[in-house]
This record gives C-alpha cells, structure tokens and sequence, in this order.
C-alpha cells in the first residue's frame, strides 16, 4: 500500500527537522559561550553524577590543603621556637660556666651575670608561649599561655592539637610544652632564677651544668619529634597537590569542552541549518494558486 504524502506532511516534517537542527545549533552556541559541555543535569545525567562526585572530592581535598598549611604554621612555628630556646640555653650555659670561675669573680661581676641569666629566662618563656592565630603551640588544645608567671604549664595532660591530612591519616601539629621546657619548679625557667640566685648569694653555681645539658638535651629530642612532623606535612602537602592536579583534570574532562572541537562542530551544525532553512523554504513555497495552474 502507497502511502499518501500530502504537503502538509511534507511541510510538518520540514519543520520538525528544521527545529531540531536549530535547537542542537543553540546546545553548540552555549557549549562555545560557556566552555561547559552542559547546562543541566538533564542534558547528560551521568556525566552530571560524575561532576558532583568530583566537585565533592575537589571540596575535601581543599580542606585538607587548608589543614597541611596550617599544620605547617604550627610545626614551624614550634620548630623555630625550639631552635631559639637552644641557643639561648647555650648562652646561659657559658654564662654558668663564666660564672662558675669563683676566683675571679666578684659580687657585682656576679650579679651582672645573674641579670642577664634572668634576661635569658624571660626570653625563654617568651619563645615557650609561641602562638599561631592567638593559640600557643605548647598548650596542647588550652586557648591560654603555655607558661604563666610561675612557669606552671597551661595545657591538659594528653591534650593533642591535630590536623587532618587526608581521608586516612591526621597529624599532630602541637608540641608538649612540658617535655620542651618542663613545668614549674622543674621547668627551666626555675632552673634559671635558681642560678641567678646562686649566683648573687655567691654560692657555687657549676652543678647546675648538668640540668643545663639534660634541658638541651629534652630541646633537642622534642625538635627531632618536631621535625619528623613537618616532613610528614610536608609530603602530605605535596600529595595533596597532586591529587588537587589530578581531580582538575578529571573534572574538565567531564565539564569543559574541547574549544577547537566545538567550534568545528559548531560551523558544521550551521552549514546543516542554512541547507535546512533552504530545504524548508522550498518545501513551503507552493501556494493554493501553484497547485490551481
């Protein structure tokens, strides 16, 4: 059985050809202007899917980069902290043994000894209560000094500051103020009004060599901790580049265009659309009067 094709038909055909060609030339206009292979979850719901997934993992990954830069603040900050407290502990040291030479010395040049032990002491306890964004990090999670006035430490014992790195590991980013420094009379700011005292009392000061050492000796323990944190920071901050790298490309890949693609295929669709357009134009000249001659 013939089919019966009126003009009508033709005519509707026309233009629903002629619609589709100018509604896939619109899609192709937006992908060129926007750069986004779509505009809606509906044009492509599983690339849609993807993209969130990404964006999400995008957003965690951030977080954790904020977390490594901030651990890094407290890490380095702690580091050089420590590093300061040494070396003034090493001047107070050779002050001890200055001191220590009784035949030489006498009252005033003892007491002038004992005034710069105590100036030592105070720039001790200044380095012991560093603090990143107004929180020290000596203090474990206390939002107070590490030390106050009488060189009692400020933190809860066990108290822990960390910082997540990654889905599955966290790192400590604080230091014990205790192991660093010790804590009121055993701390080493005691040790230090100890040998000022001493010293202007004209009493033997060369004991106190020895609990020089082991406080440096503490310093430096707590700064190898220290230090093998902020390597581990370190590469976490250089994995999280990586993944931050990686999830960009993955997330472009599924949202962004190939601008030259696009653009070619954009030219093609509108070669399709003028041919349409002169198709249609054809379809839809005949009048009643052509068919009437």
């Amino acid at each position: 059985m013939i089919s019966r094709i009126t003009s009508g038909a033709m005519t509707d055909s026309a233009t629903r050809q002629l619609q589709a060609n100018l509604s896939e030339l619109a899609r192709l206009q937006g992908q060129a202007v926007s750069q986004r292979a779509f505009a809606a979850p509906s044009d492509d719901p599983s690339a849609a899917i993807a993209a969130l997934n990404l964006h999400d993992e995008q957003r965690r990954t951030s977080q954790y980069a904020r977390n490594i830069d901030d651990g890094i603040a407290w890490v380095t900050a702690a580091d050089s902290a420590i590093s300061s407290s040494t070396a003034l502990l090493g001047r107070a040291r050779d002050l001890v043994v200055q001191g220590a030479n009784d035949g030489t010395m006498n009252a005033e040049s003892r007491g002038a000894i004992a005034v710069e032990i105590e100036g030592l002491r105070d720039e001790l306890l200044a380095q012991a209560n560093t603090a990143v964004l107004g929180r020290s990090v000596f203090a474990g999670t206390s939002d107070a000094p590490a030390f106050d006035a009488a060189y009692a430490h400020s933190g809860a014992p066990g108290s822990a500051v960390v910082r997540r790195v990654s889905d599955e590991a966290s790192i400590r980013v604080d230091t014990d103020g205790t192991a660093v420094f010790g804590d009121g009379a055993d701390s080493v700011f005691a040790l230090l009004d100890r040998i000022a005292a001493d010293l202007r009392a004209g009493t033997g000061v060369s004991a106190h060599l020895g609990e020089i050492d082991e406080r440096r000796t503490a310093m430096l323990s707590a700064q190898g901790a220290v230090g093998v944190r902020q390597a581990q920071m370190e590469r976490a901050k250089e994995a999280t580049m990586h993944d931050q790298v990686s999830l960009e490309a993955r997330r472009a890949a599924v949202e962004d265009v190939d601008s030259v693609e696009v653009l070619v295929r954009l030219q093609a669709q509108e070669l399709v659309v003028q041919s349409s357009l002169a198709v249609t134009a054809r379809v839809l000249q005949p009048s009643l009067m052509d068919f009437l001659r």
